[in-house]
């Protein structure tokens, strides 16, 4: 347990309103960025703190009580619930009823890993992209690595601790030619060592952001319109993540600024082919946990079943409201912020179409191999993504590449109008931030046909 507070110590200050818990968190992280062919920049940062939540019902809602300090200690302890509750820790402490502990186990310890090592893996990447695409103008790898050891004693009775570890790195390749630049990326992460670069060959991945963004230089812009759009799996889960993920916590639909999803449970909102789940659970994937940050073990959580809407994204505070339990989605980015509702790992699951014919089945349009960024507001779900790479397709056969090509849309009624549904998946990862807080995610989905799509590109 971080800072050596033992768990019956934190019992004692718990107890005073309908729930009451201690976070206890110290964490290291590093970080590495690489431009112009040298390290342009190395962090290193530690912190340790806790922080000390209740929750009261009250006739408006639930209000949440909530304070932190960078002091771990029974001390600092004693100080928040005098500020928050005006009373001092309980004489008898409450009966932990259940205590676990976990620890992400690394094959090879990142923070064991000499700089100077990762400087050259980084030179290497370098000097062999440029030397092999001769378009490449700048290459920028960014390197991160964190170790968060926390611990979570609630009045429930639980006693929790865990140590979670976690390497990425992102790749940026930009390329030029006759004044026209174009871009290529690829990211790898997750919670393991320094064995999952090792194992993933970063070289290989960064030679396929090149050569996506030097075959870019030549494809011309795609048109603009509405069209059949086709998403691969290889796209990843951008798509989900933003079409309808952020609209399922239950945060967003409380507050009405998920309108499209307020109180539609046990509605079709998709075709029956549409099942989407967000699953903590899954070994080594980026948004994997083993309980959430406020001390739910993590399980899958069923969203839409079959195209109708099983269910939105909990943490306890929204599950208060509805007098329901959390389906274990609390999380939070550190000990100084409060937990809200957010996704893990969230994913389209596998259909029944073959992924080969739904591409066959564009008579004109386009196919989405890689998805850019995206965004979504909620409230209208309107969003926009960009399409990192994509193809013409004619009478059902892939004609060439095109660039600079965006999705536009409603999420709800482009989910309602999806028709065909791969048995592959594809995943993505990366760093989802909501209300100033990022934490790890991972997104999948099979390939996707959607009948009418407006891209925006090229006017002709």
């Amino acid at each position: 347990m971080p800072a050596e507070l033992k768990p019956e110590d934190l019992a004692a200050f718990v107890g005073g309103a309908d729930y009451g818990e201690v976070f206890v968190e110290s964490s290291e992280s590093r970080s590495l960025k690489w431009e112009d062919g040298k390290l342009a920049d190395a962090a290193a940062s530690k912190d340790r703190g806790l922080s000390l939540r209740y929750l009261r019902r009250r006739a408006q809602g639930v209000e949440t009580l909530l304070a932190s300090d960078q002091t771990p200690s029974l001390e600092a302890l004693a100080t928040l619930r005098r500020r928050l509750l005006g009373l001092p820790p309980a004489s008898s402490p409450a009966p932990l009823k259940s205590s676990a502990s976990s620890e992400t186990i690394a094959l090879v310890d990142p923070f064991g890993v000499p700089l100077p090592d990762k400087i050259a893996l980084f030179s290497s990447i370098d000097r062999a992209l440029r030397s092999e695409f001769p378009s490449i103008r700048q290459v920028s790898l960014f390197y991160s690595e964190r170790r968060r050891r926390v611990a979570i004693a609630n009045s429930e009775g639980a006693s929790l601790g865990d140590s979670r570890l976690g390497v990425m790195l992102a790749i940026h390749v930009v390329s030029s030619r006759d004044g026209v630049l174009q871009t290529g990326s690829e990211i790898i992460g997750g919670p393991r060592g320094y064995e999952l670069l090792l194992e993933s060959q970063p070289l290989r991945i960064a030679r396929r952001a090149a050569r996506r963004a030097e075959l870019k230089l030549a494809a011309p812009k795609a048109a603009a319109g509405e069209m059949p759009v086709v998403l691969s799996s290889a796209a990843g889960g951008t798509f989900i993540h933003e079409a309808i993920g952020h609209s399922l916590e239950a945060d967003h639909v409380q507050e009405g600024t998920s309108p499209a999803y307020h109180g539609k449970r046990g509605q079709a909102i998709a075709c029956e082919k549409i099942t989407v789940i967000d699953d903590p659970t899954l070994p080594y994937a980026r948004g994997s946990f083993r309980f959430d940050d406020e001390g739910i073990t993590a399980a899958p959580t069923v969203l839409v079943k079959n195209g109708v809407l099983a269910d939105y994204l909990y943490d306890r505070s929204t599950a208060f409201k509805e007098n329901r339990a959390s389906n274990g989605h609390g999380r939070r980015e550190s000990y100084a912020c409060s937990p809200i509702p957010r996704m893990s790992n969230l994913y389209i699951a596998p259909g029944p179409d073959d992924p080969r014919r739904i591409i066959q089945s564009l008579d004109s349009g386009i196919l989405v191999t890689r998805m850019g960024g995206g965004q979504v507001n909620t409230a209208t779900g309107r969003f926009v993504f960009e399409v990192d790479e994509g193809f013409l397709v004619k009478d059902g056969v892939v004609r060439h590449m095109v660039r600079d090509a965006n999705l536009l849309g409603v999420g709800p009624e482009i989910l309602r109008s999806i028709d065909l549904v791969g048995w592959d998946i594809g995943w993505g990862i990366g760093t989802c931030g909501k209300d100033g807080q990022g934490v790890p995610v991972s997104d999948g989905q099979p390939t996707l046909r959607i009948p009418k799509a407006l891209v925006g590109g090229k006017n002709e």
